[in-house]
């Protein structure tokens, strides 16, 4: 195997865990219709090596949430599997992004069913429930504006105005399905539902703990850390500005001008680079797939 090939494989363990493989072969090699175009907005996105970027920022960003970070702390086990969250997140946006709609509808409804199992009590006694369409939307609104904005950053083709109101409507099918109360289509809807739950905003202990586990206590090799810091780094530098204070985020003004952006925009084109080959993969799977349909 080469540099490159060796690379991309370790990249895509991480990402996708170790069935990623088989998962990504049913995925792209399944024939059949799909929710989506996969070279519309929302392949495009999705499949972009600014994902890692956008990851980090989604979580960063629905930390905030207290009802949404009291979930995650008592019932996601994110401390002692992080990676496999990783990689189940990722496989749910690349089978309802690019699989067959049958497999995609499936993936909603599993996803649909662990959330009405998730329910308790925020510290001052109010109920909560992850599968409450309310608190729906904020995690998905977070998630497409942290995607959409680490995309116009590091993305390979950065979408214009068009491609990315589309990008929004299409999010928004997938938010449906999984209950959200009705998610925004356009980028204007976007940042005006994010700003009007701001009220409801506010760092917890819980929170501030997240935070501190993803940029200070990641489970990962000391080798890869300089890596993750720079991903890590890149997601700061595109967090608003009202977030850092109460997240306790470290703020490097002239730095985010100047040194993060380089950074961000290396390692994603690294990450880009060592993938290639499995982008190559997945046209074949694809090229496979409407052969079979045909």
């Amino acid at each position: 195997m080469t540099v490159r090939d060796r690379l991309g494989e370790a990249i895509f363990r991480v990402a996708a865990g170790p069935d990623g493989p088989r998962h990504r072969d049913r995925i792209h090699g399944r024939p059949g219709p799909r929710w989506f175009d996969p070279a519309s907005p929302i392949g495009v996105v999705h499949g972009d090596a600014s994902m890692f970027v956008g990851g980090v920022r989604a979580l960063l960003l629905q930390a905030l949430h207290p009802a949404a970070m009291t979930a995650v702390s008592e019932h996601s086990g994110y401390r002692g599997d992080m990676l496999g969250r990783l990689a189940r997140t990722s496989r749910f946006l690349a089978v309802t992004t690019f699989g067959h709609e049958e497999d995609a509808e499936r993936a909603a409804t599993a996803v649909r069913a662990i959330h009405d199992r998730v329910v308790g009590t925020l510290a001052d006694g109010t109920p909560y429930a992850a599968s409450d369409p309310h608190l729906l939307t904020w995690v998905h609104i977070a998630e497409v504006d942290s995607f959409l904005v680490a995309h116009t950053a590091y993305g390979d083709r950065p979408l214009d105005a068009a491609g990315r109101d589309e990008y929004v409507a299409q999010t928004a099918v997938v938010a449906r399905k999984l209950g959200a109360a009705d998610p925004p289509r356009t980028e204007a809807e976007l940042a005006e539902r994010i700003e009007a739950f701001r009220p409801e905003l506010a760092a917890t202990d819980h929170a501030r703990e997240a935070v501190d586990y993803l940029l200070r206590r990641p489970p990962l090799p000391l080798v890869a850390r300089p890596a993750y810091g720079v991903l890590v780094g890149a997601a700061v530098g595109l967090m608003p500005a009202w977030t850092r204070a109460p997240l306790g985020l470290p703020r490097w003004p002239l730095a985010e001008r100047t040194v993060v952006p380089v950074l961000g925009s290396a390692a994603t084109r690294t990450i880009r680079w060592a993938l290639s080959p499995g982008r190559d993969t997945a046209r074949e799977l694809a090229a496979r797939r409407e052969a079979g349909a045909a």
